[in-house]
């Protein structure tokens, strides 16, 4: 069922230990956890449409969603510290597996002119940050009942040192970097 993890088990952790010449197994990087951010600024003015985000969130990843609030207040936009503005789901061992897996194989080919993910969108301590313009990418997500496109972050948090590592790491289990 969770191919990912089977192909990190036997091929990828061995091949990571053969380029980076690590002395133990257990040194070879591997990915921690997913974090999945929708930030919803309309909640500031209609609070239903927070309900529908959490909804979608729940649909894509398999799990409830945590709701984010405002750190702090910003009159410009009306907003007051500890608002509701939007929701965020951290993914861990088998789901962040499948989530992954779903991620690289059918919802990042879907994307409109897709000619690959960014390589520069590592931290600098091995963890990947990717934008989503539309959650319509998702096929759990009707198109029929979406009211309003939203975008959303994804965090790939990996145990690598380097970037270089992680990118290897990623470009192992399938990630479609730009050439």
């Amino acid at each position: 069922m969770i191919r990912l993890k089977d192909k990190y088990n036997e091929t990828i952790k061995d091949e990571l230990v053969k380029k980076f010449n690590y002395s133990s197994v257990m040194q070879a990087p591997k990915i921690d956890k997913i974090v999945v951010n929708m930030g919803v600024g309309d909640a500031v003015q209609n609070a239903k449409v927070l309900d529908n985000a959490v909804e979608e969130l729940t649909q894509i990843t398999g799990q409830k969603p945590q709701i984010t609030k405002a750190k702090k207040s910003i009159a410009t936009f009306r907003l007051r510290d500890g608002m509701p503005i939007g929701a965020k789901v951290t993914l861990r061992g088998d789901r962040m597996y499948d989530f992954l897996d779903k991620l690289i194989a059918v919802s990042l080919p879907r994307v409109r002119d897709f000619r690959g993910v960014s390589k520069k969108a590592f931290d600098g301590r091995g963890n990947y940050t990717l934008g989503i313009k539309e959650q319509l990418i998702f096929p759990e997500i009707d198109y029929d009942k979406v009211s309003k496109v939203r975008g959303m972050d994804i965090v790939i948090v990996t145990t690598a040192n380097t970037d270089e590592e992680a990118r290897e790491l990623l470009t192992q289990f399938g990630m479609p970097f730009q050439k």
